[in-house]
């Protein structure tokens, strides 16, 4: 436990601790809050090809939600050939479900370095894991923008991060299938209409309870987000307008 403990230390919070006071102290003003979001975008910036991946993977699912949908009502009853349809759909496809979650493990651990930074307030004791090149700084203010404590629990902050977070899935939901009259809703899409209502509230809850930095960190992550598939789909289009321009 100790040897990954060691390795969590070294590889992880060591370089987000270094590369979070770094940015506070290059910035204007000092703001922890704004190394935050520059730390974020930093983060999301290297991970772009995955998010970007996970965008397309989104989009793709959503077109061929006909046929998941008719999948499942092929074979309701009978689970593994329900599988092994959707499996070669997925191939028909190329298209991976899981590489949407991608961005999502890749920012679990930047959390828990966060959550650990700023649960106990930032001491004078960590700077002992500054690097060389990185001043420790003289004054420690944990606000954002004067007004927000990145180390106590922020309201606005979370319910913001819930609002944003339900955007996101109206904008990279698939669209509702028309129904006849009369005919009720499949397990799917009643699965998907709640996830888009109670993630966010969820979301809520745990920003509520941790410390201010991990809502901050939410909010920036999940713009970024909502730019990233906005701009990743008017690019697309781009492309199959001056495809079909050609043609």
């Amino acid at each position: 436990m100790d040897f990954f403990l060691g390795l969590y230390h070294l590889f992880l919070y060591q370089p987000i601790f270094n590369a979070l006071v770094f940015l506070s102290q290059i910035i204007p003003g000092k703001d922890f809050g704004v190394a935050v979001i520059l730390l974020t975008l930093g983060v999301r910036g290297i991970s772009y090809p995955l998010g970007a991946q996970g965008v397309r993977a989104q989009k793709k699912l959503a077109e061929i939600q006909p046929k998941i949908r008719e999948i499942q009502e092929k074979y309701k009853n009978k689970r593994e050939e329900q599988t092994k349809a959707m499996l070669e759909l997925y191939k028909a496809a190329k298209v991976n479900p899981f590489a949407m979650f991608l961005p999502m493990l890749i920012q679990f651990p930047i959390f828990i370095v966060l959550y650990q930074i700023f649960s106990h307030g930032i001491q004078p004791e960590q700077f002992s894991l500054l690097y060389p090149f990185v001043h420790a700084p003289q004054v420690i203010d944990p606000t954002f923008i004067n007004f927000v404590n990145l180390n106590e629990r922020s309201l606005p902050l979370a319910i913001l991060s819930g609002v944003l977070q339900f955007v996101q899935f109206r904008q990279s939901g698939p669209a509702k299938p028309k129904r006849k009259k009369g005919e009720k809703p499949d397990m799917a899409s009643m699965m998907q209409t709640q996830m888009m209502y109670i993630f966010p509230v969820v979301i809520v809850w745990i920003a509520s309870s941790l410390p201010a930095a991990f809502a901050l960190y939410w909010v920036s992550s999940t713009v970024f987000s909502l730019w990233q598939h906005w701009f990743i789909s008017k690019k697309e289009k781009h492309v199959e307008q001056r495809a079909v321009t050609n043609n």
